[in-house]
Parts: C-alpha cells; structure tokens; sequence
C-alpha cells in the first residue's frame, strides 16, 4: 500500500481559512460506507441521520496556547550564566506534558536548540531549558517560572493553528469545541467544531446518549507521512483517558446494537485503543500511537463525523479503512467538484 494511493488534487481556494460564523452552518456530506452512495445536507440537520438508541462519542480535550515565541539567552562569553543576553528568535511549540514543568517540544530552528539552551519568553516571565533532543528531533524542555504556568501560557502564548491558516484568529474560542474541558491539546478535535450546545442538547433530547473521552491531540496526527510504504510510518503517542462512565455508555449501545459514532478521528483513535480483542471497551488512561489504514478491522466504531482532510495524511487512511478507499476517493472528488470547505475550518463527512 503507497503513500500516493491516498493523494487528491485540491485548489487553494478551498481551503478554509476562517470559521463559519454559525458552527452548525457548515455544508455535510453524507458517504454511505458500504454502497458508497453520496447525499448532500447541513450540519444542523445531522439529526436526521441519527437514531434512537445510538451513542456519539465526542473528545472532551481542551486547546492550549502552545505556541511561544521567545528569545535565545547566552552570555557575553557565548556560554549560558547569570549574566545573559537575548540573542536568536526561538519558536516553540508544546506537545507532550512530560511531568508538572517538563514538556515535550517542536523548537524552530532546532539549529539553534542543543541542551543546555536557555529560552526567555516575555521578558523573564517564563524561561525553559532545553534538557534533551528525542530520536525524532523533538526537544525535552524544563520550565521556570513564578506563579501558575496555565495563567502564563494563557497570557504568552498563541492558538498553535495548522500551517495553513494564514493568519491569527480574531477569536480564539473558535478553535475550541463548545465541550472543551481538559486542556492539553496542540491541535483542536476539528470535527467537534460544527457542534452548537443547541445542537447536542437536541441530539440528547433525541434519547441518543454521549460518551465524552480524552485524547490530548498532538502534532503526531498531522505530520506528512514521508515513507512511501504507509505500513512504514510510525504514529507519535498521544495521551488518552477514557472514564468508567463513558465506557459503560459505549459497552451498553454495543449491546442493544445501536450504533457508536465517533466525532473525529481522535475520538475514534481513543475507542479502538482502549477496546480489548472482543470490542470491550475498558476505562482506564494511557499513551496510544495507534495507527488505522485499511485492513484495519474496527473492534468498536460504527461510523464516522469528520472534516476533509489533507491528501496523503494518516487521517485519509483512517477513514479509507472505514469506507473502502475508492468510496472515499469518489467522495473527496464530489466535495471538490462541489466547492466544499476543506480541512480544520471547513465543512465536515458523516460515513455511516
């Protein structure tokens, strides 16, 4: 199986670059995952498509502003003392909380990043050293500070946005879900974005129940796959927790025989890493790297709301491991043809 196989051709200009003003006003395409067959609707009529006794499983995690712009502190003799001096502009980027002040991290230009480095982020109102370099590059970094580091990273820091979004967020509570509770994400669970608290209050009312799990998205999903054999790519780990009572919820619509339906691929990836052989789910917390491409037999999710997602990406063989990757190659062809927004912002897929 090939890194290619999952390419499509998408023009710039569908690539939303700001979210609707409405969430539940974005377009949804329907994909049927066993004929293949597409409809066309809006997100605020997902209520149509759903039925008693089904279960949505939404990722409860939170965004943090894990960007920090900073600068290099060296003495005048060039090596690190009490008595620095800003040098370089450094970019970095939280990923992984490793323990309370210590975080894995993406640091630009890592040139500039070997141990021992020492980063001032507003003006001393926050300082990280670089203690180690991970086999993929990432740095291991160690922060002081006075106060509370959230109230800090809240006043520093910027929404770490995908690379293509061009510009900052006029507000920032739109990379966030409207369910958003525990914070530790470098990237936003983007299918939970279309979703109003009108919405799910309707949906519940519906006698369709809600599982919230936890995955801290990190950058590990979004990273190109640059093997040419997909078998080949290794996923980086990601911390999830799943509770007893969403367990029971998902275990107890597997047994009446509803439907699970997993909001996002996150989502998606907490279930089926915490599923046993049998399609247990089991409450508990850890580090996933799970890795779905086709031929991967799903132990627990029934179906799918996700966005569109960038050719090639880990998230296009997910989802071609639920439909068959020719019915998600015909769907991606049509939400195209038809002008659909794509990726973080843009408009979202219900496979079912």
């Amino acid at each position: 199986m090939k890194t290619q196989d999952f390419y499509y051709d998408l023009p710039e200009e569908l690539i939303a670059q700001d979210p609707l003003e409405d969430r539940s006003g974005s377009r949804l395409l329907l994909l049927d995952k066993v004929t293949g067959e597409i409809r066309h609707s809006i997100f605020r009529q997902l209520t149509q498509y759903l039925k008693q006794g089904d279960c949505l499983v939404i990722n409860n995690t939170k965004v943090i502003p894990a960007r920090l712009i900073g600068e290099k502190l060296h003495d005048k003799g060039g090596q690190a003392s009490g008595d620095e001096v800003h040098g370089a502009r450094i970019e970095l980027l939280l990923l992984k909380r490793r323990e309370k002040d210590v975080w894995e991290t993406l640091v630009k230009p890592g040139k500039k990043a070997r141990p021992g480095t020492r980063i001032d982020f507003g003006n001393g109102l926050l300082t990280g050293e670089i203690t180690d370099i991970l086999e993929e590059g990432n740095r291991v970094v160690k922060f002081t500070y006075q106060g509370i580091f959230e109230e800090i990273l809240d006043q520093l820091g910027q929404m770490p946005l995908p690379p293509y979004i061009t510009h900052e967020l006029a507000d920032k509570s739109r990379y966030q879900t409207v369910y958003a509770k525990y914070e530790g994400s470098a990237a936003a669970p983007t299918a939970g974005l279309h979703f109003t608290e009108e919405l799910l209050a309707e949906i519940e009312a519906m006698g369709i129940a809600i599982a919230n799990v936890t995955l801290h998205v990190g950058l590990g999903t979004f990273r190109p796959v640059k093997v040419e054999n997909v078998q080949e790519h290794h996923m980086h780990s990601e911390a999830y927790q799943v509770t007893e009572e969403a367990a029971a919820i998902i275990n107890n619509t597997k047994k009446k025989g509803g439907r699970v339906i997993c909001v996002g691929t996150t989502s998606c990836r907490t279930i089926e890493s915490a599923a046993d052989g049998q399609g247990i789910v089991h409450a508990g917390s850890g580090d996933t790297s799970i890795f779905i491409y086709p031929g991967y037999r799903f132990k627990v999710m029934d179906a799918l709301i996700t966005n569109f997602h960038l050719p090639e990406s880990t998230l296009m063989m997910l989802v071609s491991a639920l439909a068959g990757r020719d019915h998600i190659m015909a769907a991606y062809e049509e939400a195209v043809k038809e002008r659909y927004r794509f990726f973080s912002f843009g408009d979202a897929m219900f496979i079912c």
